[in-house]
């Protein structure tokens, strides 16, 4: 499995949260939902988000947004307009003044506004704050992407502003997969982009010695790999492997797959039925000590200190897999 594909199958929609928003302008939005990422398009007309962390961006019709919580931002038809309404936590609607409006902009299924008849459409798809999106997926995006009528997005984006209007058995597992889908094209669509700012790791998977060495990382993270086994497996020296592992992805490649168990650990640490045992032997680890020991060390908590805490909010920290100072030697397998 490549690096990207590890990357977005950390991102599973779960009961995600649709709209279709009908509006005229004047018009103005703050979303402080919490949410760890949102996909926004906009049909017939143009919309710009307002993000504190970026620059003010304008979408068109066939574009598709990829915004970073847990910020909030602001969407509307001129970056000047101020917000009329406030999407807060739990999909609660307010005006400005804190006054609830959710029954009163019901306008269909999934879909609300002011004026039925409003020239402007926003569709936007939002994964829940509790863990559908890793934190390594939010550490490689920027506050906001915009990916500029990609034929991939477009032959989605139809697909998925009919089946936002629907009421049909099963149509939320249908939007899940369907902002999965979306997701998964916008961003592959992006980091191919020149003007992507790519993380070192995605970069480094067109390299011949580095690409492969980290495909193997991902395909087998539990395999007692050392230098000299991944360089055999590669087909070059070690010394080439390490000294090219570090130059393109800024650490050793024992410090990486240490980070990337580590990742693995933490997600399944909060998935019923494993035990810190058994999720020891998932990734390479002899026993529950050798992983604490480890998770530890490069987490600063035990993994029971970890699985009884409450999940962090969604944001952009920096994965251990960016980290461009000294290498850290793991714990050993």
């Amino acid at each position: 499995m490549d690096v990207l594909a590890e990357l977005l199958d950390g991102a599973r929609a779960r009961g995600g949260c649709f709209h279709r928003l009908v509006v005229e302008p004047p018009w103005g939005l703050l979303v402080r939902d919490e949410a760890p990422l949102s996909l926004y398009t906009v049909l017939d007309a143009h919309t710009w988000i307002v993000h504190p962390e970026a620059e003010p961006v304008r979408i068109a019709p066939g574009d598709v947004a990829v915004v970073r919580g847990p910020t909030g931002y602001r969407l509307a038809d001129d970056p000047a307009t101020p917000p009329q309404l406030i999407v807060e936590p739990g999909d609660v609607c307010t005006t400005a003044d804190g006054v609830r409006v959710c029954d009163e902009l019901a306008l269909g299924v999934r879909t609300w506004g002011a004026d039925g008849d409003g020239s402007v459409v926003v569709v936007n798809g939002t994964y829940r704050p509790e863990g559908d999106v890793s934190a390594r997926l939010l550490a490689a995006l920027p506050p906001v992407v915009v990916v500029r009528d990609d034929p991939n997005c477009r032959a989605l984006l139809p697909l998925l502003a009919e089946e936002i209007g629907r009421d049909a058995p099963g149509q939320q597992a249908v939007l899940d997969r369907l902002l999965d889908l979306v997701l998964i094209a916008t961003l592959r669509a992006w980091f191919d982009r020149p003007e992507a700012e790519a993380p070192a790791w995605y970069r480094a998977q067109g390299d011949p010695v580095v690409g492969p060495a980290l495909r193997l990382l991902h395909a087998d993270p539990a395999r007692p790999w050392t230098v000299a086994s991944l360089a055999s497996a590669v087909g070059v020296s070690r010394a080439a492997l390490a000294r090219r592992f570090a130059e393109l992805v800024g650490e050793t490649p024992m410090a990486y797959l240490a980070d990337w168990r580590m990742d693995i650990a933490a997600d399944l640490l909060r998935t019923p039925g494993h035990t810190v045992a058994s999720v020891a032997r998932r990734v390479g680890y002899a026993n529950a000590f050798a992983l604490s020991a480890a998770f530890k060390r490069l987490r600063g908590v035990s993994p029971r200190e970890y699985r009884a805490s409450p999940p962090a909010p969604a944001g952009p920290a920096t994965p251990a897999a960016e980290h461009t100072g000294p290498a850290r030697t793991p714990a050993p397998a």
